[in-house]
């Protein structure tokens, strides 16, 4: 038991120091250090309703499955109303999964919004509930905006709003962008295990 103890414990900090070398992950460390502050990027606001508080329970690049990713997992009961981070349009929608769990088998069974930013950037709401996307393809949505609600379709342990934001490069390669939130009591990027409070899109500071 020892011996497996530590075989985890080692595959953790592995996977860990190899996630380091993403430029974002490194640029996020500075931010949250204050060695750099970020005053240029967009401002979304949390993905539910203004007034109400969730917790981070995974943060970006967490080891748990955000290895590479600048994404945010937020704990949500299912039925939760889910809003629009920010505007655009409705790109892809799935909503027919029923099924979700912590075993690869269920990752098709994800229901989900994507939505593309007037800058090229994508937006995507993953794990929602089943028929629980109130939005359609070529829709154009406001920031703040009700666009569906959470669950635990796909390839999830527990109830949540799995968010992330990505571009694509040159080649076509998708990258993950940081991405900052107007919170109750200021502009910010999360952290994992912390709860924050949503604000009303039109209280975003200038």
């Amino acid at each position: 038991m020892k011996c497996r103890n530590l075989l985890i414990i080692v595959t953790v900090v592995l996977t860990s120091c190899a996630a380091t070398k993403n430029p974002a992950r490194h640029q996020l460390r500075l931010i949250y250090k204050g060695v750099i502050k970020d005053d240029t990027s967009y401002i979304y606001v949390l993905p539910y309703k203004p007034g109400t508080k969730h917790r981070v329970i995974q943060g970006y690049f967490g080891v748990f499955s955000h290895r590479n990713r600048a994404a945010l997992d937020f704990k949500m009961p299912r039925g939760t109303p889910v809003y629009a981070a920010r505007g655009g349009v409705v790109v892809r929608t799935k909503q027919d999964g029923r099924h979700g769990g912590w075993n690869k088998k269920y990752r098709p069974e994800g229901n989900h919004i994507i939505i593309e930013h007037t800058d090229g950037s994508r937006a995507g709401y993953w794990h929602l509930q089943y028929n629980g996307v109130a939005v359609a393809n070529g829709d154009t949505v406001v920031q703040g905006q009700l666009i569906g609600y959470s669950g635990k379709t796909g390839y999830a342990a527990t109830p949540h709003l799995h968010f992330l934001v990505w571009k694509y490069d040159t080649e076509r390669k998708w990258q993950p962008v940081l991405t900052r939130f107007q919170t109750a009591r200021a502009v910010k990027y999360l952290r994992a295990w912390r709860s924050y409070k949503a604000v009303a899109a039109d209280s975003i500071s200038p």
